[in-house]
């Protein structure tokens, strides 16, 4: 039986794999930093203890979870807190050798309307210039039990037209939105994405196609009409794809539980199919690989990770794989390459 992050280390070195295409530059748009949780913190020096394992990881962008927000002042911009924790360690990365935290993406709550433009400026502010955008998460599933993180969104958060109108003022303030959400709730997200097309997004994590719980023997019925959900929201052109975080324990796979984890190979063989449908409908000049380190580090190994995603992509062109591996993510999240 695996050990739960971040005590699994000897439980990944089982797996050790030689680097595939060591020399290709690697933007990582999507990973967390804590100073305490249940599973323990992730900062800095296990950022990169990852990012410094074999592959070229040139920059990274953080994502909003909830750390160290500020426990006083007004209530709207305690998520300022996180913002400003993240700048002093993104400084931290470029006074050494190794991947640079190069941009954040916050949270808020679009649905406040009248305070939106407040707090964003704090987090423009507290960031020392890094804030991107925004993820106010959507979310929601009812069987919380089975969850081990459950999403918090209220229900219909997607089709409320108070956080409708703060996507959209996130896109006339040139910020972008991150979407989290289940995969039961792919139309809500093709809905907004129709209903406010000027405002870039970003889907995280394929939507998480959930395999746990009562979705446990559902795999194929749920994949099968997770490819119709997808191909629909490809069309909408704002919306870009983050090609990672399938390795979630809520995903379903069971590797956190396994007695030894995934190769790059046997990640390929199970994954490939909703990697390769993803870069089908989207095209690679709208996917993004990402890490989703630390939570995804309870199934695999950040090398054999990067690996499996290199291996996937071996027949794509030079032009294409950079798109996929750095190119799409420095667009979108602005990172002046």
């Amino acid at each position: 039986m695996a050990k739960t992050f971040p005590d699994n280390q000897s439980w990944l070195d089982q797996v050790d794999e030689a680097v595939v295409d060591p020399e290709r530059p690697i933007v990582d748009p999507h990973h967390h930093l804590w100073h305490s949780r249940r599973v323990g913190e992730y900062l800095l020096k296990d950022l990169r203890l990852d990012t410094d394992s074999g592959h070229r990881i040139e920059k990274t962008v953080f994502l909003e979870c909830g750390a160290e927000y500020r426990s006083s002042g007004a209530e709207h911009l305690a998520v300022v807190g996180e913002s400003g924790f993240v700048a002093g360690i993104a400084a931290e990365s470029r006074e050494s050798p190794g991947a640079e935290i190069a941009a954040i993406v916050g949270r808020c709550d679009l649905r406040a309307i009248d305070l939106l433009d407040e707090v964003l400026a704090a987090h423009q502010e507290a960031s020392l210039g890094l804030f991107r955008g925004i993820r106010h998460s959507g979310a929601r599933d009812d069987n919380k039990d089975v969850l081990m993180i459950p999403g918090q969104a209220p229900e219909g958060l997607y089709n409320d037209v108070s956080f409708r109108a703060g996507v959209k003022q996130l896109g006339e303030r040139g910020f972008s939105y991150d979407a989290w959400h289940y995969h039961h709730q792919s139309a809500d997200f093709y809905a907004l994405a129709s209903a406010v097309p000027d405002t870039v997004m970003v889907l995280d994590h394929f939507g998480t196609p959930l395999g746990v719980g009562p979705y446990a023997q559902q795999r194929k019925s749920i994949f099968d009409q997770w490819k119709i959900d997808v191909a629909r929201i490809a069309e909408c052109p704002n919306v870009h794809a983050k090609l990672g975080g399938l390795a979630m324990p809520d995903n379903g796979f069971g590797w956190h539980e396994a007695n030894r984890p995934p190769t790059s190979d046997e990640f390929v063989e199970v994954q490939q199919p909703y990697y390769q449908h993803m870069i089908d409908c989207f095209g690679p000049e709208r996917c993004m690989f990402e890490s989703n380190f630390p939570v995804d580090r309870f199934s695999v190994s950040y090398k054999v990770l990067w690996n499996a995603f290199k291996k996937m992509t071996a027949r794509y062109s030079e032009d294409e794989k950079h798109a996929l591996f750095y190119g799409t993510a420095a667009r979108v999240y602005r990172l002046g390459d």
